[in-house]
C-alpha cells in the first residue's frame, strides 16, 4: 500500500467517524433521557440501550446500501412522523412521570424489546439515508457501520450514565428537562431541521 493509499483509507475513516457522531446524537440525547428515569444506574442497562442504539444505527446505513435509492426516499416520508411520535410520547411521558410525588416514582422508561425497538427505529432513521449515500459515494460499507454502531454504542451508554447523574440530582426537573428535549427533537425531526 502506497503512502496517498494510506492517506486516502485514513479519511475515508475519519469521515465516517464525523459522520458517526452526527448520527449518534440523536441516539445520545434519547439515552441521556432514558438515563434521567432510572432510579439507579447500571453497567447493564447502558449496556442493553447502548447495544440497541448502535445496533440499529448499523443495521439502517446497511439497508439503505443494498436498498440504494428504490424505497428510501418512501420510507424517509413517513420516518419523519414515526419519529416524532415516538418521541413526543417518551417525552410526554417523562414530563408527566416528573410531576408525580416522591413516592409516586416510577420508572418511565423500559429496558423490554417492545419499548426499545421503537426508540431505536426513531433515532435511526437518519442512518437509512446515509447508507444510500454510502452506495453512491462507494465507501466500504462493512467498516463503515462498524465504526457508526461502535460509536454511537458508545455515545448511548455514557448517555445513560450522564442521564442517571442528573436524575439523581434533579430528579424531577431533570425528567421533566429529558421530556422538553425529546419533544423539541421531535418537532426538529417533523420540521427537517
Amino acid at each position: 500500500m502506497s503512502f496517498f493509499q494510506g492517506v486516502i483509507i485514513l479519511m475515508e475513516f475519519f469521515g465516517i467517524f464525523v459522520i458517526a457522531l452526527g448520527l449518534s446524537m440523536d441516539a445520545f440525547a434519547v439515552a441521556v433521557c432514558i438515563g434521567l428515569s432510572f432510579k439507579t444506574f447500571s453497567i447493564e442497562k447502558a449496556f442493553v440501550v447502548g447495544l440497541y442504539f448502535g445496533l440499529f444505527q448499523a443495521i439502517m446505513p446497511l439497508i439503505g446500501y443494498i436498498a440504494a435509492n428504490q424505497f428510501a426516499e418512501r420510507i424517509m416520508q413517513f420516518g419523519n412522523w414515526i419519529a416524532f411520535g415516538l418521541l413526543v410520547i417518551l417525552g410526554g411521558r417523562m414530563i408527566w412521570g416528573s410531576f408525580k410525588k416522591d413516592g409516586e416514582e416510577q420508572e418511565v422508561a423500559s429496558l423490554k424489546f417492545f419499548k426499545m425497538l421503537p426508540l431505536a427505529l426513531a433515532t435511526s432513521v437518519d442512518a437509512l439515508a446515509v447508507g444510500v449515500s454510502f452506495a453512491f459515494l462507494y465507501v466500504h460499507i462493512i467498516p463503515a457501520v462498524i465504526i457508526i454502531g461502535a460509536t454511537t454504542f458508545a455515545l448511548s451508554a455514557i448517555g445513560v450514565k450522564v442521564g442517571s447523574i442528573f436524575g439523581l440530582k434533579f430528579k424531577a426537573k431533570a425528567e421533566f428537562a429529558g421530556g422538553v428535549i425529546l419533544v423539541l427533537m421531535g418537532l426538529r425531526v417533523l420540521i427537517g431541521g
